[in-house]
């Protein structure tokens, strides 16, 4: 009876820390670690299937090495285990096995291994786990049968996360088609953009769009919430607000107001922040008019300050929203940055110590940065978000877009 308990407490921890991952990578390390523990293993070699992922020639192995530690190794498809399991006592002098498996298990000083099939009825086959010996043993009974019930419970789990990783790719691949592919070349300007988003997909965006007379549209926005639905409401934003700015876009307060109708009737459950500049590159001037969006930054030898533009809601929180408009007018070299407000919430800071933290980045920018566009919002990145804050996994879109003007 204490064995029995035992073991079901053995099995509730590992199942627990199991849970607790949610990316593919640690639940197979996980996976790996918690095997060779009940098996008394201590290497180990996972394999998935996922044939629409990776396409139908190979599988991702994890945790060649060590089954507590865990890397990402491209496995051959055909190698993962056909039956539910299988026992090779000892690798070096079995009988039958083929002399390649026999020549690696002896230069990598494996003795014996022990694979079960990732088989759930939910899931179905998902793929291979297999954990190796240094000296020829094999598992008894209670362990093959504690592994086989906890590799049950781990395959439905990696099959979710499996399934949660085709979603993420699905939004990835919209969100990535619903942005610019490209920045138009303007003459006057030289433009840069950057964007960072989570696994699960924000509702951010930006813009730049050439107009009649040599005029140029800037835009930056986010619209509430995350994933799907808000990648798919970013790109209706964005190809509305490009339609209006064709039609009227000398006029950024109209474009705006436009844009705020359209989604106070088709969304009406839906905000959106949104900043909208009409750039006239010849003269160096900017009309600008924003919705409860963050102030955008010029930087320049002489200057790096925060434009004033007028304070108003979001797009969609009032009946009626208006705004004044404001003019800027750049000198040569100097480079208006629009960006959005994650850039501000990443850094885990109140709204007016992250503004500083953004204005010390741009005014400490090296020359390189004042004359290129693309290395002064990569280097705002890096001095707002360091180690690695800008690829961190956050529901907050970071979007940059700077105009550098000749």
């Amino acid at each position: 009876m204490a064995s029995w308990i035992s073991d079901l407490t053995t099995l509730h921890e590992l199942t627990e820390r199991l849970a607790a991952t949610d990316t593919l990578d640690a639940a197979l390390s996980e996976l790996l670690r918690a095997g060779g523990a009940l098996l008394g293993a201590r290497r180990g070699l996972a394999m998935l299937e996922p044939a629409d992922l990776l396409g139908p020639d190979t599988t991702v192995g994890f945790g060649l090495g060590r089954a507590d530690l865990g890397t990402i190794e491209t496995v051959p498809a055909e190698v993962a285990a056909p039956a539910a399991e299988i026992i090779h006592a000892d690798l070096l002098h079995e009988t039958g096995l083929d002399p390649r498996h026999r020549e690696v298990a002896a230069h990598l000083g494996f003795g014996a291994s022990y694979s079960l099939r990732l088989s759930a009825e939910v899931a179905g086959a998902l793929g291979s786990a297999v954990w190796f010996y240094d000296e020829p043993a094999q598992p008894v009974e209670r362990q093959r049968h504690l592994a086989g019930l906890y590799c049950r419970y781990a395959t439905e789990h990696l099959a979710r996360l499996v399934e949660l990783a085709r979603a993420r790719i699905t939004v990835a691949t919209l969100r990535d088609e619903l942005l610019p592919a490209r920045l138009p070349r303007v003459p006057g300007v030289r433009l840069a953009a950057r964007h960072r988003t989570g696994p699960r997909g924000g509702g951010d965006w930006y813009d730049a769009l050439p107009l009649p007379e040599g005029a140029l549209g800037l835009a930056v926005g986010g619209v509430t919430g995350s994933g799907p639905s808000a990648v798919a409401a970013m790109g209706r934003l964005r190809a509305s607000l490009r339609a209006y700015a064709v039609m009227e876009g000398e006029d950024p307060v109209a474009v705006l107001s436009d844009l705020e109708l359209l989604l106070r009737l088709t969304e009406p459950a839906r905000a959106a922040t949104a900043l909208f500049g009409y750039a006239e590159p010849e003269l160096r001037k900017v009309l600008l008019a924003g919705a409860g969006h963050c102030p955008p930054l010029v930087v320049g030898d002489r200057r790096v300050e925060f434009l004033e533009t007028s304070l108003s809601a979001p797009l969609g929180m009032l009946s009626c929203w208006e705004a004044p408009s404001a003019e800027f007018e750049a000198g040569p070299g100097e480079t208006l940055l629009l960006y959005t407000d994650g850039l501000l919430h990443r850094t885990g800071e109140p709204m007016d110590r992250a503004l500083a933290r953004l204005h010390a980045a741009a005014a400490s920018a090296p020359r390189t940065a004042l004359e290129d566009p693309g290395v002064l919002v990569d280097h705002v990145l890096r001095t707002v978000l360091p180690d690695g804050l800008d690829e961190m996994d956050s529901p907050e879109d970071v979007v940059l877009l700077a105009a550098r003007f000749d």
